[in-house]
């Protein structure tokens, strides 16, 4: 009772400043009143959509600071609970985070760099994908594929579209029978197979995740693709050899921003001259390869991707003609990724018991806002998805396609 009267005297002015820049359904419930409608409204409402119960007094310190990093953070640490849809929950999230910004916001989103080497980048990478398989299964497709699916026409299901995006991304580069294909972070392996069995290729896959590595490895046994297929604990920066085609899903985001040049001119030393690549990664929509606003950034780099960046799209280009490959095709699919995320994150809140079993509390907690939070962030621009398709720079003219017309077949 008394620490319920500490965060009931803490919060009182505070919530009266508070709605006075912004009107929320939102109800703050604190201590041992849980009775209906007992708390600090955040608005004028008979029925909130999300109601926000401090557990621990600790909790009323990220109230009074909420930024998206600060709310996150108490949600996750079990300071606080909240009820209510997770996509309400997530839009509130931020509008909370917004009334109460006092410098950051969408035109001034901060930059970070981190150091980036071979130990540092799988732990990380362990870090983010050995949770457990069993895990991954629950909300992803029946192949596993941890990247943004493609929606042809929109009303494909989850499984359905990312058969089609592999499709599409191995139709881009024009993967022919024999061709040797190389994928940088392979995952549970979904596109080394197809590649393998729908168009003859051979191909090396390379994970740091010793999870994807046993898995993968499994999948392709159980595929009797053995003499097709090598799946390999590697990091990408050791590999070696040539490859006619190389692929690089859902990866790059790990690689770090002073590291990008670098990326690219590996990718380039492994490429044969006739080559093709296809880089398919998140990029930041800030010209200046700023985190996502309101501190989002910080939370997806404290519990989520260790040391992870987004670069712009721009600097993508850039980097890439300076590691010695040429852009052919860019194409968009921030739209994608928004409605692939939402069938993630519906199909988390649906494996909601099971996953609770399977996982920590906090690991729950923080892959439940993550998911939603994605969502968000892709579908009011914060945050893209490219696929470029390159080849090796200063190549003849007579060399390159037409049109775009092979991308699509019918």
């Amino acid at each position: 009772m008394v620490a319920a009267s500490k965060m009931e005297a803490a919060l009182n002015p505070w919530v009266t400043q508070f709605k006075k820049k912004v009107n929320l359904p939102v109800l703050v419930q604190f201590g041992d009143k849980h009775g209906e409608g007992a708390g600090f409204k955040l608005g004028d409402f008979e029925t909130p959509l999300v109601t926000i119960r401090l557990l621990k007094p600790s909790a009323v310190k990220h109230l009074l600071s909420p930024s998206l990093d600060s709310l996150g953070q108490a949600y996750v640490e079990g300071l606080l609970d909240v009820e209510g849809r997770v996509d309400d929950i997530l839009a509130l999230g931020h509008r909370m985070a917004e009334a109460g910004s006092r410098t950051e916001g969408r035109l001034t989103r901060i930059v970070r760099r981190f150091k980036h080497t071979k130990k540092s980048d799988r732990e990380a990478i362990q870090y983010h994908y050995d949770v457990s398989n069993a895990f991954y299964q629950t909300w992803l497709d029946p192949r596993m594929v941890y990247s943004c699916a493609y929606f042809e026409n929109g009303d494909e299901t989850l499984e359905e579209a990312q058969l089609k995006k592999i499709d599409h991304i191995l139709n881009k580069v024009q993967v022919r029978p024999g061709h040797r294909l190389l994928d940088i972070g392979c995952g549970w392996g979904a596109l080394v197979i197809r590649a393998a069995q729908k168009y003859g290729a051979r191909c090396v896959g390379v994970t740091l995740s010793k999870n994807q590595f046993d898995l993968a490895t499994e999948r392709v046994k159980a595929a009797g693709l053995q003499d097709q297929i090598e799946i390999r604990l590697q990091d990408y920066r050791d590999v070696e050899g040539q490859f006619d085609r190389i692929t690089s899903v859902g990866m790059f985001e790990h690689v770090g921003l002073d590291y990008l040049e670098a990326y690219f001119a590996q990718i380039r030393k492994l490429l044969t001259d006739d080559g093709w690549v296809l880089n398919h990664g998140i990029t930041s929509t800030d010209p200046n390869n700023g985190e996502t606003s309101h501190g989002g950034g910080r939370f997806v780099d404290r519990y989520v991707f260790p040391q992870g960046e987004l670069p712009h799209i721009s600097t993508v280009l850039r980097t890439m003609q300076l590691g010695g490959l040429e852009a052919l095709d860019v194409e968009s699919l921030r739209r994608h990724y928004m409605h692939t995320t939402r069938l993630w994150s519906q199909a988390f809140e649906a494996g909601t018991e099971r996953l609770r079993g399977m996982v920590p509390e906090k690991t729950w907690r923080i892959w439940r806002i993550y998911l939603a939070g994605c969502q968000w962030a892709f579908d009011n621009d914060e945050i893209s998805l490219y696929q470029v398709l390159c080849g090796k720079s200063g190549r003849l003219a007579s060399h390159l396609p037409w049109s775009r017309r092979w991308m699509y077949p019918r």
